[in-house]
Order: structure tokens, then sequence, then C-alpha cells
């Protein structure tokens, strides 16, 4: 199994931190006692900007949960839309060589789901597989390769779509101001990302047809194997309430030790079961769930300040995006920094449940 390629959109409005945090202080003046915390809050997330799915000032006017939903959906199908033409023409395939659409998001709902509108929008084929999943939050986009590589492994000659959308602008609660909100508030952006993963047999046609598809071929990396890690007893850790508000954010100060307390040994059991060790791995393709998180990523596994350079500069440059974040960073090693060929690498998520995701890569 091959990703080919991975696709991606945001909306058009795009907003440095700066004014973002002028924007907060202003809305929540009159509910905070210490409006200098959200000030240090924002900061301390590192983000420098984020895109959002609305100009900033409509927000204010978004009637509850139903309209901030019914705005989702048209977005969802505009940025989504256009990540999965991006994919399909970096990966130089045709849309009848598809066989299953995986969509993931935390962020909204829809049912027909966002898959099934963009069959309708882009003329997708109709005999598709759809697979929406709903739930799983920051670890869905290393879910989904892995759940989209265990169907071409099925399903050789044909490829799977994952796409992400999530506008995370959309769930924020304008009247809470709990410190998960406040923190969420500055962390998390909008934008979508799409992968294309290929069966065997249809990754060594388009490696023998030339063109774009044949160079992703050669260039995208390969799935070798997968692993999930769910831990019991700790739904409270992260996750969201849904009420006739909406979606509020539940949001554990205690992430980071749960990443201490288990990814080390997550790791290590999943690549000692391939025959390898951690000194295997050249490149890592993490989540960028907040500085603490990633702080912790680098601790217990030992990485040098490179290691995560690009999930640290995808932190800066749109904020966390959920489910989409680590797809952004997997493009961007495809696309800027591609580790040497034949070398291993390490796709990390951690989301909702709470649990962890891991996909071995071979470049």
């Amino acid at each position: 199994m091959r990703v080919l390629s991975v696709g991606r959109a945001f909306p058009p409005n795009y907003y440095d931190q700066e004014t973002l945090i002028a924007a907060f202080t202003q809305h929540w003046a009159s509910a905070m006692h210490n409006q200098r915390r959200l000030e240090q809050l924002h900061r301390h997330v590192l983000v420098g900007g984020r895109h959002l799915a609305l100009p900033m000032e409509e927000y204010l006017g978004l009637n509850g949960f139903t309209d901030a939903n019914n705005r989702w959906i048209t977005v969802a199908q505009e940025v989504g839309g256009a990540a999965v033409l991006d994919a399909l023409a970096r990966a130089g395939l045709r849309p009848e060589q598809l066989g299953a659409f995986f969509f993931t998001t935390v962020t909204g709902l829809a049912t027909p789901s966002i898959d099934a509108r963009l069959i309708n929008r882009l003329g997708l084929p109709d005999h598709l597989k759809r697979v929406p999943i709903f739930g799983l939050g920051c670890v869905a986009g290393a879910a989904g390769v892995a759940r989209a590589a265990d169907y071409v492994r099925a399903f050789p000659d044909e490829a799977a779509l994952l796409l992400s959308v999530e506008l995370c602008s959309l769930t924020m609660q304008r009247q809470d101001v709990s410190i998960p909100n406040l923190i969420s508030s500055g962390l998390f952006g909008d934008g979508a990302a799409c992968a294309v993963v290929a069966g065997e047999r249809l990754a060594a046609r388009l490696a023998e047809e030339g063109g774009v598809g044949a160079q992703a071929a050669a260039d995208g990396p390969q799935v070798l194997a997968t692993r999930s890690v769910f831990y019991p007893n700790s739904e409270d850790v992260m996750g969201l309430d849904i009420s006739e508000r909406g979606f509020r954010i539940v949001l554990s100060a205690g992430v980071p030790e749960v990443v201490k307390a288990h990814l080390r040994g997550d790791v290590d059991r999943f690549l000692a079961s391939q025959g390898l060790s951690l000194q295997d791995i050249s490149s890592w393709v993490c989540h960028p769930g907040g500085p603490k998180v990633l702080e912790s990523f680098e601790e217990v596994l030992e990485l040098g300040p490179e290691a995560l350079e690009l999930t640290w500069r995808s932190l800066r440059e749109v904020g966390n995006l959920s489910s989409s974040s680590v797809l952004m960073v997997l493009r961007d090693t495809m696309e800027t920094r591609r580790p040497a060929r034949g070398s291993l690498g390490l796709m990390i998520a951690m989301g909702p449940g709470f649990c962890s995701e891991l996909v071995l890569l071979r470049w």
C-alpha cells in the first residue's frame, strides 16, 4: 500500500494571532476579571495565525448550533471538495480508479454526510464505498490512513480517499470562559486534507504508465504496518460534550502526562512486532497537538530538535486542525523534506478515547 498524495485546502479567511487575541479580548471583556489570562493562554500555544471558516465579523451573527452547523455543511463541501481535487491531481489518478471514500470529522454533523454530497458535487463514481467516521478527533488522520490501507490491502487494484474536514472555529462556545474553551479558542484552526492511498497492483500500474501517477507511485511512502492502542477508562481526557448549544470542548491538563505514561511503550511494542527498534526510525510525522504534547513526544521518544520541525511549523502557521493536522504534516514531509529512499518513518496521532494510532512508513 502506498500514499500517493495528500491534498489540502483552507478557507480564505486567515488572521494572525494578534488580531484574534484582540477580538477575543473585546468579546469576553465583561465576562473575565483577568483579561491578561486570555492573552497569556493564546500566546502560550505558540500559534502564529489561523484560517477561519467565516470572516471574523460573521461569528457574532450565528444564531445557535443549527445556524453554525448549517454554515459548517456549506464550508465543509467547499474546502473538502478542493482538497479532494488537489489530492487526485497530485496522485495522477482518475476518479474511476477509486474504490472507497473515507470521510472523517469531529466538528459538524450532516446526513447525508459530506462524502455523499461531494460524490454529487464532484461527479465521483457512484460505485464508491462510503465510510463516514465521526468522533475520533485528532487521532483520525492517522487512523484514517490505517483504515484506508486496510481497504486497499484487500482490494489491491483500487485506491481509497481519506478526506478530513475540520472547521473548529464553528464549534467555539462564545459564552464559555472556562480554561479549556479559552485554550481551544487560541489553538484550533480550520482546514481540510485528503490522502490518496493506492493498492499494490494499482501503484505498480501507475508506475508503468508514466507521468504524474508514476512519480507519485515512486515517491509516496509505503504503509508497512499499523497499530491502534486504546487506553481503558480514559474518556474524560479529551472529547466534546454535545448539547443544544453545540460542541463544548473537553480538554484535560493531563494529556501530556498520558503521552509520557503510554506512548514510548506503545511505540516500542509496535516496532518490536515488526523486528525493529526506535533507532530504525529516521523520520517522524506527528500530530501537532500543542506545545506541551509535542515536548512530551520529544522527551519520551528521545528526539533531537529537528525531528519534529515540520510539526512545530504546522502548529505555528495554521494551528491545530484536529484530524487534518497530521495529514498536513505528512504532505509537508512528502513535498518539502522527503526522507531518504528506503528509510523508515512513523506517523503518530493521539485523541479521544483516549487512544493512539501508529503507522509505519517506508519512504
